[in-house]
C-alpha cells in the first residue's frame, strides 16, 4: 500500500468525560492520553495504524495540555518506530475548529497524496487498505468512516449521513434529534442510520485546492469543524464525499461510553486491539493477568493470586485485565473489569464493569458495578460498612470514599472526600458542591 500520512486531531477539552479528563480540579488531562486497558488512547491508535503501514504522523493540537501531554507519550516517535511532528502553538490563536486546523496544517507541512485524519478520543477497528481501495475506486476527495447505529442511539450524539448510489454522501446532519432522525426519508423507518465515526481519508491536494475557494476561506475564519461545517460544505459544493463502513468505533466521550467501549475491548470485540493486549488465559480464555500479580500474596490469607484462582476462592470472569503488582484478597469476584497497576482489592469485594486506575485501594466488601475509579482512589469499604457504587459513577484521581457510602451515577472531581447521602446523578466539582448535596 502507498505511503499514507496520519493526522491526529487533539483539540478538545473533554468536558463530557469529566472527571476522567482531569488530573486535578483545575488541570486538564488530554483525551489523547486517557488510559484504556493500560494504554493511552493515542498509543492504541498509533500502534494499530503502524501495523497497517502508517509511519508518518502529524499531531494537530490545540492548547498546551493537548500538545504537551501527547508529546509526552509519543515524543517524536522514536520508541514506536515512526515520525511525529506537532502543529505550531501560534496556530492555536486562529483555530476556529478541527476543519480549519486540518486545512492550515496541510499547507504548513506541504502534505500531498492521501492522509488519514483521526480523532484521539476514540478507538477504532478497521481495515485501512480496504478504505484506501474504496476511496481510489470512487475518486473521492474525502472518504468518511461510518458505523450503522439505531436512530435512538445516534440521536444528539453522532453526525448522520445520507447515502446515495455507490455510498456517495448526499447529505449530512450534525447530531440531529431523534425527532429529526425519524422524519428523514433516507430509508425505511426503523433502519439504522449511518453515523460519522470522525475519521476521514482525504486527498490532500484536492482539499488544499478547496481551501482556496473564497466561501470556504471565509467560513474558516469564522468556524470550521469537520462534522458540523467542512463536510456539509464539501457535499453542498459537489465535492465527492464517500462513506465507508468500518468494523467498530468506540466513543469515550462520557463515563458511560468509556465503560461500554472498555468492556468491548476486554471482551475482544476489537480484534486488532486484542493483538496488542495479548492472548487471554484462564478457563475459556477469559482474562489477562500480569505474572507479577499472580505471585502477589494478600494480607488476609497469605496466599498467592494464582493459588486462589486455582481453588476458586477468587473468581475472575470473562473480560478482565489485571495489571502489575495487584493484591487481591480472598472471596473477590471480578467481571468485565480493568484493574491498573499496584491496586489493592480487599476480601469479599465484587467488581463488575469497573475501570480501576493505578494504585487505587478498594476496601473489603465493596460492591462496585459500572464504575470508573481514577488513580489513587481510596474506597474505604469495610465488611461491616461496605461501599456500594453503581450506575456509572466516576471518581477522579485521589478521591476518598468513606465507609458505608452508597452512590448511583455520581461524578466526583479529583481530591474530594465523599460520603453517603449524595443524590443520584450529582456532579461534584468542589467542596461547595459537596456541601450543597448534604
Amino acid at each position: 500500500m502507498e505511503s499514507i500520512a496520519a493526522i491526529a486531531l487533539a483539540g478538545g477539552k473533554g468536558v463530557r468525560a469529566r472527571p476522567i479528563t482531569l488530573n486535578s480540579p483545575d488541570y486538564l488531562r488530554s483525551k489523547a492520553v486517557m488510559q484504556v486497558a493500560g494504554q493511552p488512547l493515542i498509543e492504541w491508535a498509533v500502534t494499530s495504524l503502524r501495523s497497517q503501514g502508517v509511519h508518518r504522523y502529524y499531531v494537530v493540537a490545540n492548547g498546551r495540555e493537548n500538545r504537551a501531554q501527547t508529546k509526552g507519550i509519543l515524543a517524536h516517535g522514536e520508541r514506536h518506530g515512526i515520525t511525529v511532528r506537532y502543529s505550531r502553538t501560534r496556530f492555536d490563536h486562529e483555530n476556529t475548529g478541527s476543519g480549519e486546523a486540518t486545512l492550515r496544517c496541510l499547507d504548513y507541512w506541504d502534505l500531498t497524496g492521501l492522509a488519514l485524519v483521526f480523532p484521539t478520543d476514540s478507538l477504532f477497528d478497521f481495515d485501512l487498505g480496504a478504505m484506501v481501495r474504496a476511496h481510489r475506486a470512487a475518486r473521492a476527495d474525502v472518504t468518511v468512516a461510518t458505523v450503522p447505529r439505531p436512530g435512538a442511539e445516534a440521536a444528539g450524539k453522532y453526525g448522520v449521513l445520507e447515502l446515495g448510489p455507490g455510498n456517495q454522501v448526499g447529505g449530512f446532519l450534525e447530531k440531529p434529534s431523534l425527532a429529526v432522525i425519524r422524519s428523514l426519508t433516507w430509508g425505511s423507518a426503523g433502519d439504522p442510520v449511518h453515523t460519522n465515526a470522525g475519521m476521514y481519508l482525504i486527498d490532500c491536494d484536492r482539499l488544499r485546492m478547496a481551501a482556496r475557494e473564497p466561501d470556504l476561506a471565509a467560513l474558516a475564519r469564522r468556524q470550521l469543524d469537520w462534522g458540523g461545517d467542512l463536510l456539509p460544505y464539501l457535499v453542498r459544493r459537489g465535492h465527492r464525499v464517500l462513506a465507508h463502513p468500518i468494523a467498530r468505533f468506540g466513543d469515550l466521550g462520557s463515563p458511560r461510553d468509556y465503560l461500554e467501549t472498555l468492556k468491548d475491548v476486554l471482551l475482544d470485540r476489537y480484534p486488532r486491539l486484542s493483538e496488542q493486549l495479548g492472548r487471554p488465559a484462564g478457563p475459556g480464555g477469559g482474562h489477562r493477568v500480569h505474572p507479577s500479580s499472580l505471585e502477589m500474596k494478600d494480607q488476609v490469607s497469605g496466599r498467592t493470586l494464582a493459588e486462589k484462582i486455582e481453588d476458586g476462592s477468587v473468581r475472575i470472569g470473562p473480560g478482565v485485565r489485571i495489571g502489575r503488582d495487584v493484591e487481591i484478597g480472598p472471596g473477590v469476584m471480578l467481571v468485565e473489569s480493568d484493574i491498573g497497576d499496584g491496586v489493592d482489592i480487599g476480601e469479599q469485594s465484587t467488581l463488575r464493569g469497573v475501570a480501576c486506575g493505578d494504585h487505587s485501594i478498594v476496601g473489603p466488601g465493596a460492591r462496585l458495578t459500572d464504575v470508573i475509579l481514577g488513580s489513587m482512589v481510596d474506597v474505604r469499604s469495610t465488611l461491616p460498612r461496605p461501599v456500594v457504587l453503581d450506575d456509572y459513577c466516576a471518581l477522579g484521581d485521589e478521591v476518598r470514599v468513606r465507609p458505608g457510602t452508597r452512590l448511583r451515577g455520581v461524578s466526583v472531581f479529583p481530591r474530594l472526600e465523599i460520603g453517603d447521602g449524595i443524590p443520584r446523578g450529582a456532579s461534584l466539582s468542589d467542596v461547595r458542591d459537596l456541601l450543597r448535596c448534604l
